[in-house]
C-alpha cells in the first residue's frame, strides 16, 4: 500500500519523525513536503505525481488542506484518508492581515524570529513535551526562507471552502486533533466527522497543533488503525 505524509505550514520530514519508522512496516511511506509552492492546487499535483496508483494521504495542517484537494482532482485515487490539525473553511475575517503581520516578521526579523513567535502557541499543554520538542522544531522552521514562508501563506489565503467535499468522501476517513490545539481545535474536526460518512474522530490528550510529532507513539497506533479499514489491493 502507497502512504503519503503530507506537511504543513513550515513542517517537514522532521514532523513525521517518530511515525514513519512505525509505518514502514505496514506501507510504502512517502513523506512529503511544499516548501515555496504558492497553491494549494500545485502542491496537489505535485503529491499525485509522487506515487503511482492508489494512495492512501495523511495529511497535517495545511497538509490535510492539499489531502482534500487531492480528493477534489482525482478521487478515484485516494484510497483512504487521513486529516489532522486541519479545518475545511476558507479564509476567515482577519486571516489575511494576521498571517500577512507574520510574513512581515519573517522578512524583516529573519525566521527565528518568526518561529520563537509562532511555535510556541502551536504546542500542547504539556510543558515538558514542549521543552524537549522546541530546538528541534525552531530548526525545522529557519530550514524555510521569507520568501518560502510566504508563498505558503499565498497558497492557504487562495484556498477554497473544502466543506462541501465532505458527504462526497466514501473512503476510510480519520479525523484527529490535540484536545490541546487553539488554531485547529478538536471540535471542528468533530464537525467535519459528521459531514464524511462513516468518519472516525480521534482525540490526542495534551496535543497541540503539532500533535505528530508531540505524541507520535499515539498517532502512529490510530493511523496504524486507520490503515486496517483500507481495502486490500488499494
Amino acid at each position: 500500500m502507497q502512504v503519503l505524509l503530507l506537511s504543513g505550514l513550515l513542517c517537514d520530514e522532521t514532523v513525521w519523525r517518530g511515525i514513519y519508522p512505525r509505518l514502514a512496516d505496514r506501507a510504502d511511506v512517502t513523506p512529503l513536503h511544499f516548501a515555496g509552492c504558492d497553491s494549494l492546487t500545485l502542491m496537489a499535483e505535485s503529491a499525485l505525481a509522487a506515487v503511482p496508483g492508489p494512495v492512501a494521504v495523511v495529511g497535517h495542517s495545511m497538509g490535510a488542506r492539499v489531502a482534500l484537494e487531492m480528493f477534489r482532482q482525482e478521487p478515484q485515487r485516494i484510497a483512504a484518508l487521513a486529516l489532522l490539525n486541519t479545518g475545511v473553511h476558507g479564509v476567515r475575517d482577519g486571516e489575511a492581515e494576521s498571517r500577512g503581520r507574520l510574513v512581515r516578521l519573517a522578512t524583516e526579523r529573519g525566521m527565528l524570529a518568526l518561529a520563537d513567535e509562532w511555535l510556541p502557541p502551536m504546542m500542547g499543554d504539556d510543558p515538558t513535551v514542549t521543552t524537549a520538542l522546541m530546538p528541534v522544531l525552531r530548526a525545522m522552521v529557519t530550514r524555510n526562507s521569507p520568501e518560502q514562508f510566504a508563498a505558503q501563506i499565498r497558497a492557504l489565503l487562495g484556498r477554497q471552502d473544502a466543506n462541501n467535499l465532505l458527504p462526497h468522501i466514501a473512503v476510510p476517513t480519520l479525523l484527529m486533533s490535540g484536545t490541546a490545539d487553539r488554531w485547529s481545535p478538536l471540535e471542528q474536526h468533530g464537525l467535519m466527522q459528521r459531514s464524511i460518512p462513516g468518519s472516525t474522530l480521534v482525540a490526542v490528550p495534551h496535543g497541540g497543533h503539532m500533535a505528530p510529532v508531540e505524541y507520535p507513539g499515539e498517532v502512529a497506533r490510530s493511523l496504524l488503525d486507520w490503515l486496517e479499514r483500507v481495502p486490500a489491493g488499494s
